[in-house]
């Protein structure tokens, strides 16, 4: 009886698993951005058949099982090209101008498009202009040193080949994620929390190529360095996380309980040390002024699935008449680091499930007061809720794929997050 049952479970399994890579392989080969409501008919399967393996196999002993078809679901996107995001073209974009031997952080595409440094990107360097679409190429990178590094490795095996570089970030990712679920494991061993699977993370990272894949995976270590009270080793990784993407900085201040007010200070300067030195090879005044920049236009100019924000901004035109993003969007920051202090101070954040509480907690926030959050944003705030008791991210996770740049303009019709009459990106 019980091995009919073992054998009942197992052929449902396979037959979850059959459909689930066949609902991946139309997404990453078949399915176009425009394609709305193909895309979130095969997301939403896609989810369930994600609920069901979960459920299906919550057991320690199917962590293996889970493993291996997460890496399968993974492998069999490795050759698509991202057609829900462009950002790959600027990966690519920079990856080039470094080895040519241009500083990325000087240079607007608009502004070389018609030089001699432009005709040295390759014969591909006006797919690669124009697939960044409108905005990119007006502004300036804002993609940290250690991600320019990886963007630099894709072009060094595949100088000329758009597609060969897209398959060697996307085998980066792969590695990245992997070593996420291995370091992840032990730390939901540490704490004794159940792990979970989604697919929101493999559409993001794998198949649209997002490199929080990557912060996440230093991330991770360096919360699992810090839970063995390896200081060194965890502002290292943490460091490395940061000059991926900015985001982990929040989470900085919640080991002031676990650290006390001299290990925090000794903390943040290796992790600013490191993350000067890595700053390094690109620096120069002009770079400082150009990530300022693009840091500044992030909080004062970009509009796009902000929550709180746009309640603020309707009040706004309705009060005095004009979008008032300039003042709040940074006012918006300087709350979220206010709220993010208490949090450091008053949780008891020396206990480590209290502790990644607390920084899910802090990044949740920082999203809510956001003007701009991009689906792939929230992968830092689903990973951190694995090792929490809480699962309002899984629900986050599935239904922020509602709110793509169509729907904001279909709402926008209507007037009520968009009083100007257009879609804010």
């Amino acid at each position: 009886m019980q091995n009919n049952k073992v054998l009942s479970k197992n052929i449902k399994n396979y037959i979850v698993v059959g459909i689930s890579l066949l609902l991946y392989i139309l997404i990453g080969y078949f399915t176009e951005r425009s394609q709305f409501i193909g895309f979130i008919t095969l997301y939403s399967i896609a989810f369930l058949a994600f609920i069901f393996l979960y459920l299906n196999n919550k057991n320690d002993s199917n962590f293996r099982f889970l493993t291996n078809i997460s890496i399968l679901f993974r492998l069999v996107l490795l050759f698509s090209i991202p057609s829900l995001s462009n950002d790959f073209y600027r990966f690519i974009w920079d990856g080039r101008m470094i080895l040519l031997g241009y500083n990325p952080f000087l240079y607007l595409p608009n502004e070389i498009i018609n030089t001699e440094i432009f005709s040295k990107l390759g014969a591909d360097a006006m797919e690669l202009y124009n697939g960044q679409g409108s905005l990119s190429p007006g502004n300036y990178t804002c993609y940290p040193p250690l991600n320019q590094f990886f963007f630099l490795i894709s072009v060094l095996i595949f100088p000329e080949s758009i597609f060969g570089s897209i398959v060697v970030l996307r085998i980066l990712m792969i590695l990245a994620d992997i070593g996420t679920i291995h370091f992840g494991r032990k730390i939901l061993r540490k704490l004794n929390i159940q792990k979970s699977l989604n697919p929101f993370i493999i559409i993001e990272l794998t198949v649209n190529l997002h490199f929080e894949g990557i912060t996440i995976f230093f991330l991770i270590i360096a919360i699992f360095f810090i839970l063995k009270n390896n200081l060194l080793k965890s502002a290292i990784w943490l460091s490395l996380s940061i000059s991926i993407k900015l985001i982990p900085l929040i989470i900085l201040p919640v080991f002031l309980r676990k650290l006390g007010q001299r290990g925090i200070l000794k903390y943040s300067l290796i992790v600013l040390l490191i993350t000067v030195i890595l700053f390094l090879p690109f620096l120069s005044p002009e770079l400082i002024t150009n990530f300022i920049s693009s840091i500044d236009l992030y909080f004062r100019k970009f509009e796009f699935n902000a929550s709180i924000y746009y309640i603020i901004r309707w009040i706004g035109y309705q009060t005095i008449g004009w979008n008032i993003i300039e003042k709040v969007g940074p006012l918006l920051g300087l709350t979220v680091f206010f709220i993010v202090i208490m949090l450091s101070i008053i949780r008891k954040n020396e206990l480590p499930k209290r502790m990644m509480e607390t920084m899910l907690f802090a990044v949740v926030i920082y999203y809510f007061l956001s003007t701009t959050v991009h689906p792939w944003y929230i992968a830092v705030p689903l990973i951190l809720s694995v090792f929490t008791r809480y699962r309002f991210m899984i629900v986050w996770s599935f239904t922020i794929k509602f709110f793509t740049f169509q729907t904001w303009c279909w709402i926008s019709t209507f007037q009520v997050f968009f009083p100007t009459g257009r879609c804010s990106t």
